[in-house]
């Protein structure tokens, strides 16, 4: 059994975006981090170019009229509004609740009072969540181009 175009183009996309999150992070703070490549936030939005490549792979083979490509357009549009809303606040909120945990820890330690305990688990929550609106702008950018090259490179029928 064949990998779908729009399932190749769309996997491809989310992988591709998650990738070139490395070097993109390389060459604005000279550090390598592997960890990008499986982590949430960063540039290009790989959560748009994942439902973008989608969206544009539909677009080419049921037609940009289809009501499958109008079904993708708006999930597309819900996806990259989360990415830049409720996901992004959340990372604010954590980025806050971190520098509460650690002004608490630091009281608890000024006050030195047996009967409070502290309560910081080691583990910070995770800030960088959402994205920043250039971010889905260039996921967009590249779920279009990896739709694109990936029809033109699809080895099979599409049809």
């Amino acid at each position: 059994m064949f990998l779908s175009y729009p399932l190749l183009a769309a996997l491809l996309g989310m992988l591709i975006a998650q990738f070139v999150k490395i070097p993109i992070h390389f060459l604005t703070s000279r550090e390598i981090k592997w960890d990008l490549m499986f982590s949430t936030g960063g540039m290009p939005s790989s959560h748009t170019a994942f439902v973008i490549s989608l969206t544009t792979a539909i677009g080419l083979t049921s037609g940009f009229y289809s009501n499958e490509f109008a079904i993708c357009v708006v999930f597309a549009a819900i996806v990259m509004h989360d990415a830049t809303g409720v996901r992004r606040h959340a990372g604010f909120h954590a980025e806050i609740l971190n520098k509460l945990m650690a002004d608490f820890n630091s009281l608890i330690e000024t006050l030195k009072d047996p009967d409070l305990k502290k309560t910081e688990s080691g583990k910070k929550l995770k800030e960088l969540l959402g994205h920043k609106p250039a971010e889905v702008f260039f996921g967009a950018i590249t779920g279009i181009i990896i739709a694109f090259l990936t029809y033109v490179f699809y080895p099979f029928p599409l049809h």
